[in-house]
């Protein structure tokens, strides 16, 4: 058993003030695996006075000294590798394989994309020939709060944390209670890193505490918020009393337009992204909406791959899912399983309860539903589970309109062999992300919505430029 109960504050680990215990739990069997404590107002408020405190210092910082910080830090994140790794494996489920790969890999990769962006990015420049003593200056927005989800947990911190601390902003990160060991880990590496006091700190707490606290906070001056779109609309009422900036990462339903001429692998592509991460991916195809002349087949072919994705353990090496994060996850996929089948979808594979052999654990059957029609709750509603609908369509007009039938606007994908159709479709499709035929957007490539899933973006210099103030400046004189 883990205890880890103290929070990262202006640069020291410290006792809470206003703690309480909370017991992390392995969602693989059910029981505890670490005590951590969530934090109250004053734990807040020690955290936002030691990030304000540190601003003008850590904002004055030259950008190459900033940019220096962020690759010490990625230093110790890629020595601390396995334990970042078998934290999340262990406090959310993702099978130790795929956590050391994808869930590791992607804070690596995010944090090294800004270290790039941060060296190209134009922190000061001329306006223009016209006004040659205009200037324009990039400077940070000044104390972040950064909420990070359990589900790609170092994926969303660096993605914060890396554009936010490159820019000169002071910050206090609140991860998810469900994925905290993994943050600490993070903060070890900071910690190792040898920054300014208060300039990075972490505070634990759930979203009803530590989450509201910051969001309301008169001292913050932003919040990075990527969750449920449910709590980004409290997150944004809370904040707007003090008109802070709000970035909101929230849910998806994506759509995944496989046409008659899109290549052989496209069905198989599209069930094994579904089910990557037991679902619990904001940007997952969860609705497939395929051609009426390769329709049956699809269907046929996605039983077929969902069939083969086996479920087990994340302590267990190898290629198979893990559990959902939670028992309120669970119920809430059975429930929506239930639902798709009493409201007509046909259940191709998987449905109620646990797989075969588990009688513990937050296991759910992969799952497949066709004859979906867009009117389903499980057509609707983020499920955040392997569940997959596939529905059908006659023409191309009226993929989009399936796909743009939806209150999130996330990610879309679309597979065709013909060129001038995908750009047709890029263009006309409402979301903040389009991927086609498999290929993944690029290193630095913006990651954000529109409509229920947000705004704002992350990643890069996009990532760089939701974190800085852009200032006018006149009469600048020539250095």
């Amino acid at each position: 058993m883990i205890e880890r109960k103290d929070f990262y504050i202006d640069g020291a680990w410290v006792a809470p003030l206003d703690g309480t215990d909370h017991a992390v739990i392995n969602p693989s069997t059910e029981e505890p695996c670490a005590t951590i404590s969530l934090g109250g107002q004053a734990d807040t408020d020690a955290a936002v006075a030691a990030a304000k405190a540190a601003l003008p210092g850590w904002m004055a910082t030259p950008v190459e000294e900033r940019i220096a910080a962020l690759e010490r830090i990625l230093e110790a994140y890629k020595a601390r590798s396995e334990d970042v790794a078998q934290a999340i494996s262990m406090e959310m489920g993702a099978p130790i394989d795929m956590a050391r790969s994808q869930q590791f890999g992607a804070g690596f990769g995010h944090l090294k994309d800004f270290i790039r962006a941060a060296r190209a990015f134009e922190w000061e420049k001329p306006l223009g020939d016209h006004a040659p003593n205009s200037r324009i200056l990039h400077e940070a927005v000044g104390v972040c709060a950064l909420i990070t989800p359990w589900n790609w947990p170092m994926n969303q911190i660096s993605l914060k944390v890396g554009a936010a601390l490159v820019s000169g902003n002071t910050m206090i990160l609140k991860p998810s209670e469900e994925s905290p060991i993994s943050a600490m880990v993070f903060a070890d590496c900071v910690e190792a890193a040898g920054l300014p006091k208060g300039v990075f700190n972490l505070v634990n707490g759930d979203g009803v505490g530590v989450g509201s606290q910051l969001s309301a906070h008169p001292d913050v001056d932003m919040v990075s918020f990527t969750g449920s779109t449910r709590a980004g609309k409290l997150i944004s009422k809370a904040a707007a009393d003090t008109l802070k900036r709000v970035h909101l990462e929230l849910g998806g339903k994506g759509a995944n337009l496989v046409f008659a001429d899109a290549d052989e692998k496209a069905v198989k592509r599209g069930v094994l992204h579904m089910m990557n991460n037991t679902g619990q991916s904001c940007n997952a195809p969860s609705r497939m909406i395929v051609e009426a002349s390769r329709y049956d087949a699809a269907v046929e072919e996605a039983r077929a791959v969902a069939e083969k994705v086996t479920v087990g353990p994340a302590s267990e090496e190898g290629r198979h899912i893990g559990p959902v994060v939670n028992a309120t996850q669970w119920e809430k996929i059975q429930d929506l399983i239930q639902k798709g089948i009493d409201e007509g979808a046909r259940l191709v594979t998987g449905g109620p309860g646990r797989p075969e052999g588990f009688n513990k654990g937050y296991y759910v059957r992969p799952t497949v539903f066709a004859d979906v029609t867009n009117d389903m709750t499980i057509a609707r509603e983020e499920i955040f589970g392997p569940v997959l609908s596939i529905m059908k369509f006659e023409t191309e007009e009226e993929a989009v309109a399936i796909a743009n039938d939806t209150p999130y606007g996330l990610t879309n994908y679309v597979q065709s062999s013909d060129d001038a159709r995908r750009v047709r479709l890029a263009r006309q499709l409402r979301s903040g992300m389009v991927e086609m035929n498999g290929e993944s957007r690029g290193a630095g490539a913006p990651f954000g919505g529109m409509k229920a899933s947000g705004n704002g973006r992350e990643g890069g210099a996009y990532g760089i430029h939701d974190f800085v103030e852009v200032k006018a400046v006149s009469g600048w004189a020539a250095e």
